[in-house]
Parts: structure tokens; C-alpha cells; sequence
């Protein structure tokens, strides 16, 4: 009888070790190693057929000929944007997000919708009859989308062979597990096997493949590190369950950009696509409200105007509380530490929060001079006009700095009604004359209240 191999394989990064040890020397993470059987024969090695049959030469880069690369467009806009414009033949995508977020309702949808193309919809997590709930609920009928539900990879490659789908779907890459690995499905062996025939399937055959990962608790995919850099592109499903809307960013893009995002808008039959997020994310209120601020800014190549809302009060207890929301804390107590040393407000004895509506995280620093003025309006208890949208980023010499692509910032203003932009007076090339709003720039903090609240 043949002697069992083992490995031991660190579950955060996927390094292996003969034996055990306490603290991985790749990612130094502790206590992540778990042993894992192997049983790897030469014939089984994904890449070994195709490896020994075909002979390569090396050319010289003046000698490789340029094609331009066919894309798949897809009925979904956002999606599509994401990916850079549809997708490329023979492209492996890691589509990752929290447990309920809705990357199956996304797929099914997506696969629903492409009605002139053969699409498999392989589960490994729901039932047929699941599926099929589903998708009446979203309201779509296409006789060229199929459903599977099966783990075992050579069962999976079975059905490829039978139905010869144009787009292959894969829900989700944990639960599946390959007879040439003798561990358990979800272990790291088995996610890097499947996912290397997954993409020399897709490689050779042309066809472009989805696979859904998992989450961890600290919230980056599952799986090895390897993992995201075998496949293409990787895409991140994202949103706060107690908000409807969800975001679609690209982390990782071969064949496009990864400052795109698709926002969607979760409903009981379905995932709708969000064309203008600017006016949703807006509040429709009358009244004019003390605390809140109109921020112009961008989330990749897309302007967004976002409300940025705050409140101050005085601190009922010894240390003055800072919470934020869909805003890095760290720099809300940078903004709040300029503004007491260069303006001279007494902010440290407040407690002072700060929320992005809509649920959506704000990573742009031209929001800067939004959040410094919600927060004055807060604390002095005057409202700031609802017409006026601000975009700048404030150093801590209290100077307004420019931000890119201001043009794009303000045509986002102007287009929804705003008749006033505060920008830094440091932005070169932007000309009252181009535009129809009022455009007002400043060069401190001081000038910026001073032009907002008199």
C-alpha cells in the first residue's frame, strides 16, 4: 500500500510546509497552518497534457503582431462598465462579496438577461429548485440559460462537454473539489486545483468564466493569494444591508481599469441598474438643515454628488466621542485637529459625528471641504445652502488644495441644479466662462466659511 503524502498549507496565504509550524514565515500570521493530504499523480497536473504537447519559442516584441481584443458585451451597463467594456474572451473573474449581498441574484440576473448567449449556471451551494425561485422572482424566461448543481469538478467538465455554454458560471469555487486532490472541499489544495482547470479550461476553449469566492471575517476573499492572482480580474460586491444599494468595484483588471464602479439598487425582483447615483444619493428634504453639506466627488471615472452630514454636540462624558461612517475616522481627526490649530474653533471638548449618506464609503479627499462645513453648520446651528456643492481637500497648513478632473466635478453640479461650486483657487484651466454655475475659489478655510456662511 502506497504511503499517504501530507503538506501542511497556511489557510491565509497558501504557503506550504513539510511540517507544522506555529507562525508562517510568508505572512506572518500564527497558527494557520493545516495539514492537507496530496496525492498528486503526473497525469493529473492540470497543466502537464498541454504543457508537454506544445513547444514554445520566444519572439522579439517588435515581432509580436497587435490584435485588437474582441469583447463580450453584456446587457448589463454597470457590469460591463466594470469589466472595462465587456468580456474578453477566455477571461477568468473572481467575483467576491459578504454572505447575502446578492452576487447570486447579480449572476443569475446577468445570466438571465444574455438570451442570445449559452450560459451554464453551475451551484454548488442552492438547490435547482432554489434557483428556479429565483429567477421568478427577478421575471426573466431564457431557454439558453441552464442550471446545474454539482461539486465534483469531473461531473462539471462532464456537462461543458454536453452543453458547450458561452459563458460559464461557477457558485462558488469553495464547494467544488477535484478527485486529484484528496482533501476536503474549501481547503486550500482544492480551491488552487479547481481553479487551475477552471482556467486552462477558459484559456483553451475561449471561454470566459465567473467565480464566486467567499468572504472572511476581516474581509478579503477566501482562499489562498494565489488565487487572485491566477485568475484575470476580480471583482468586489459590496454595501451595507441596512441601505438597498450596492456597489460593484474592480480590484483587479487585465483588461481594464480598476477605477470603474457599478452602483445597483437591491430589489424584491432583483438588482436594479442605478443610471444617475448623484440623485439618490441626495436627500429631497424642504427644509434647509444645519449639519448638512453637498460634497462633488468621484468614485473612478464616474462624478458622484454625495450628502455629507454631521452633528455636534457637547460632550456628556470626560473624552469627547468621534464616530464616522463611510468616512476614514482618522482623517475626520486630522480635519477636526485644523480646525481648532488654524481656525481657532474649540472643537476638542465636542463630540462630533459625521455620516455619508446613501450607505456608500468615501475615499476622495475632495470631500474635505464638505465635511469642515457640515461640521461648522453643526456646531453654529446655520444651515448651508442647498444649492452650494463644495470640492476641495484641506492640508494641514489649513490651505484648500485642488483635486483632479474638476471639469467632470462640476458639470456633475451644474447638471443637477446647483448654482454655486467652491473650489481651491490652486485648480488651473477651470473658466467661469465654460460653465453656467457660479463657481467661487478660495485659498484657506477661512475664505470658505467666510463665502458660505457670511
Amino acid at each position: 500500500m502506497a504511503k499517504v503524502k501530507t503538506s501542511f498549507f497556511c489557510q491565509n496565504c497558501g504557503a506550504e510546509s513539510p511540517k507544522w509550524v506555529g507562525k508562517c514565515a510568508s505572512c506572518n500570521e500564527w497558527n494557520t497552518y493545516v495539514e492537507e493530504v496530496i496525492d498528486r499523480p503526473k497525469s493529473a497536473t492540470p497543466f502537464s497534457s498541454s504543457s508537454s504537447q506544445r513547444a514554445s519559442k520566444a519572439h522579439s516584441l517588435n515581432e509580436i503582431e497587435k490584435k485588437i481584443e474582441r469583447r463580450i458585451e453584456l446587457k448589463d451597463v454597470e457590469l460591463n462598465r466594470v469589466l472595462g467594456g465587456g468580456m474578453v474572451p477566455g477571461s477568468l473573474i473572481l467575483f467576491g462579496g459578504e454572505p447575502g449581498i446578492g452576487k447570486s441574484t447579480l449572476l443569475l440576473q446577468m445570466a438571465i438577461q444574455e438570451t442570445d448567449k449559452k450560459i451554464l449556471y453551475i451551484s454548488g451551494e442552492e438547490s435547482e429548485q432554489q434557483i428556479k425561485m429565483r429567477a421568478d422572482r427577478i421575471g426573466i424566461g431564457n431557454d439558453n440559460c441552464f442550471v446545474l448543481t454539482e461539486t465534483s469538478m469531473q461531473n462539471v467538465f462532464l456537462q461543458i462537454e454536453a452543453v458547450e455554454p458561452d459563458i460559464l458560471i461557477i457558485d462558488s469555487v469553495q464547494t467544488m473539489h477535484s478527485q486529484n486532490i484528496e482533501s476536503s472541499p474549501g481547503s486550500i489544495s482544492q480551491i488552487r486545483e479547481c481553479t487551475a482547470e477552471l482556467l486552462r479550461y477558459a484559456k483553451e476553449s475561449g471561454t470566459p468564466v465567473f467565480l464566486v469566492g467567499h468572504i472572511t471575517k476581516e474581509g478579503s476573499l477566501a482562499g489562498p493569494k494565489v488565487l487572485e492572482h491566477m485568475v484575470d480580474t476580480v471583482l468586489v460586491f459590496e454595501g451595507d444591508r441596512n441601505h438597498v444599494y450596492r456597489i460593484i468595484r474592480s480590484v483587479k483588471n487585465r483588461f481594464g481599469s480598476t477605477n470603474e464602479l457599478g452602483i445597483y439598487e437591491m430589489h424584491g425582483a432583483g438588482l436594479r441598474v442605478v443610471e444617475n447615483p448623484s440623485e439618490i444619493l441626495l436627500s429631497n428634504n424642504e427644509e434647509n438643515l444645519s449639519g448638512i453639506s453637498i460634497a462633488s466627488t468621484l468614485e473612478g471615472i464616474r462624478p458622484i454628488m454625495v450628502e455629507v452630514q454631521a452633528l455636534v454636540s457637547t460632550a456628556a462624558y470626560g473624552t469627547p466621542q468621534r464616530s464616522s461612517t463611510g468616512y476614514d475616522l482618522r482623517r475626520l481627526n486630522m480635519l477636526l485637529a485644523v480646525l481648532e490649530k488654524r481656525c481657532g474653533f474649540k472643537l476638542g471638548a465636542k463630540d462630533v459625528f459625521l455620516n455619508i449618506a446613501g450607505g456608500i464609503k468615501v475615499n476622495d479627499p475632495a470631500i474635505d471641504l464638505a465635511v469642515v462645513c457640515a461640521i461648522m453648520s453643526s456646531n453654529a446651528n446655520i444651515p448651508i445652502n442647498k444649492k452650494i456643492s463644495l470640492s476641495a481637500e484641506i492640508s494641514l497648513s489649513g490651505e484648500i488644495k485642488p483635486v483632479n478632473r474638476m471639469d467632470q466635478r462640476i458639470s456633475e453640479a451644474q447638471k443637477l441644479g446647483m448654482e454655486q461650486i467652491i473650489i481651491s483657487k490652486y485648480n488651473k484651466g477651470i473658466h467661469q466662462k465654460d460653465f453656467e454655475i457660479e463657481i467661487v475659489k478660495v485659498g484657506k478655510i477661512e475664505d470658505a466659511i467666510r463665502a458660505i456662511f457670511g
